[in-house]
């Protein structure tokens, strides 16, 4: 790996629409059921100092209520199919258990985001005794979404459904005391309905953090509802890149068509992994395989937040049951803690690199190698230039500015400066 200089400058305090906690965070995604032996809330709190150490900042726990029966996939089913909303799958332990836990996250500097799942509850659910609150088809039976047979569809023309959806939102901030959401399938859900929830819940909670896993729909999205929307379409060319199916200008023609398409205020989140692709896609290392380490660092130097996924840290390296206890692999071979932790440290002392609206755009760096991707952001007298070989072969590069780097593949070096 690339050797860092790394700097303490000063973050500013400014009045902006996000939280303040948001601009230099890192996220990580929690699943409970594999990041330890046990797969409870109870073990899970054993990890926060690991978290701490390696710079986390935000973590999102993925869905812990308790998961329908009749349609069940697998043995444990999916965290995805919810049967009920207030409630904590017994799997993972009790609300004691659950709450214990958040106040442990807490008295650490951690907020803690609960994934939501809006667009549709398990089939067993009680909801689905109450007439118009779920999508039927002719003959009246419940409707589900692609090959997802464990679910069944909300109606969000109904009233009274919406007002029990942010009831049960409500419940989550009020009496468990979480700080904000990560909602799935959030392009789903009509954005009037998160436009309402999210400015209700607001109004106690102004700073609450939302992420919406959503990117074809970020900019009405992040008008006002969230904070985050999912940086799937530059994972994908992340993807390609280390594949050799697209290059660097790929890369730089999709941040010029993000840079008009999405609100300059919204907060992309950068990733090389999550729960989706790990278990349906492959690990990082099937899809990037040497590039890994690269492509994670690349998600500090552009403009977002960066996330890591459960076993990122300690060297997780197979796909994870979905639907079954699948515990993650530590592994030193594939264990990326260390690269993170030096990436979370310049992520935190360069304002350069913070989320929009207060980090500084990148900009692109003119060399003579179509391989290298090399970028600035300059905020006040913070710079932070990286220089990247995206490619398999070793590189030499000349940058306009004269400088000259000799990389291996897949290195990289970033160099934070006062100017």
């Amino acid at each position: 790996m690339a050797a860092m200089m790394l700097l303490s400058c000063g973050k500013k305090e400014e009045s902006l629409r996000h939280p303040k906690f948001a601009y230099d965070a890192t996220i990580y995604e929690l699943n409970v059921r594999q990041a330890t032996e046990e797969g409870t809330f109870a073990a899970a709190e054993g990890l926060l100092p690991v978290l701490k150490e390696n710079g986390i900042d935000i973590i999102w726990v993925m869905p812990c209520q308790p998961i329908g029966v009749i349609t069940r996939k697998g043995s444990l089913g999916s965290y995805y199919s919810i049967i009920d909303y207030c409630a904590i799958n017994p799997e993972f332990g009790d609300r004691a258990a659950f709450e214990h836990f958040l106040a442990a996250a807490h008295e650490q500097g951690f907020k803690v985001i609960l994934d939501w799942v809006a667009n549709h509850t398990a089939p067993d659910s009680e909801w689905t005794q109450h007439e118009g609150w779920h999508y039927r088809d002719s003959a009246g039976n419940l409707m589900v979404q692609y090959d997802w047979t464990d679910i069944s569809k909300l109606n969000y023309e109904n009233q009274d459904m919406r007002n029990e959806m942010l009831k049960c939102m409500h419940w989550w901030m009020d009496t468990i005391g979480i700080d904000g959401f990560r909602c799935d399938v959030a392009g789903e859900v009509p954005t009037d309905f998160w436009n309402w929830a999210m400015g209700d819940l607001r109004k106690s909670y102004p700073e609450m953090f939302t992420l919406a896993e959503d990117e074809d729909k970020a900019d009405e999205l992040t008008e006002s509802a969230f904070d985050m929307y999912y940086g799937w379409t530059l994972h994908h060319i992340m993807n390609d890149v280390a594949q050799g199916k697209a290059s660097v200008e790929d890369l730089w023609n999709y941040f010029a068509k993000a840079d008009t398409t999405i609100r300059k205020d919204a907060i992309r989140m950068n990733f090389i992994s999550n729960h989706d692709e790990n278990s349906w896609n492959g690990t990082e290392f099937e899809r990037m395989g040497d590039a890994a380490q690269l492509f994670a660092a690349f998600c500090y130097v552009v403009p977002g937040m960066p996330m890591i996924y459960t076993g990122q840290l300690v060297g997780n390296h197979h796909r994870l049951a979905f639907f079954e206890k699948d515990l993650i692999d530590r592994d030193e071979a594939y264990a990326m803690g260390a690269l993170y932790q030096e990436l979370n440290a310049l992520r935190a002392n360069n304002p350069a690199l913070q989320s929009p609206e207060v980090g500084a755009p990148m900009e692109r760096v003119a060399c003579d190698n179509e391989a290298i991707f090399a970028c600035r952001r300059v905020k006040g007298n913070n710079e932070v230039l990286a220089v990247m070989n995206m490619s398999g072969e070793k590189q030499n590069v000349t940058l306009e500015t004269g400088e000259t780097f000799e990389l291996d593949p897949w290195s990289y070096e970033i160099m934070p400066s006062l100017r």
